[in-house]
């Protein structure tokens, strides 16, 4: 479904198999909108923060996840949405531990995150990625 301003917005269970196809369709909108270079980061960035909102909002079963990706002055904009009030908290990780590392990847690989109210229960965290013009070496500029 996109809505009205070209967001593309879709809605998950809560289960592992749902960021998959999360990063499916976030490929195909960056296609779309030309944006096919921020794919690995942008889908970096929409792993971490479903597996968050699946692993730990804490929620009725039923409750599902919401994604919206959009284009906003010139950033990808990335927004997870869930019903939990439970708010992300970025923390020291073990360095023996597997997980413990979602947020840190997120603020490596985006410009900028964050995270507010919704309509609705719960909350939305986001992340936006910003692109411009290109040179031959690979260095954004905008």
């Amino acid at each position: 479904m996109s809505s009205g301003d070209g967001a593309v917005i879709r809605r998950w269970s809560r289960h592992p198999r749902c960021v998959g196809q999360a990063r499916s369709e976030l490929r195909t909108a960056l296609g779309s909108w030309g944006l096919a270079l921020l794919s690995d980061a942008a889908v970096l960035v929409l792993s971490e923060l479903m597996t968050n909102a699946g692993q730990h909002a804490r929620v009725s079963p039923g409750r599902e996840i919401e994604t919206r990706f959009l284009v906003v002055n010139g950033n990808l904009r990335i927004e997870v949405h869930d019903a939990s009030s439970a708010l992300p908290q970025e923390s020291e990780p073990d360095l023996e531990a597997c997980g413990a590392r979602g947020l840190l990847l997120v603020a490596a690989a985006a410009d900028t995150w964050g995270f507010g109210d919704r309509v609705g229960p719960g909350k939305v965290v986001w992340a936006q990625l910003g692109f411009g013009a290109t040179t031959d070496d690979g260095v954004r500029h905008g």
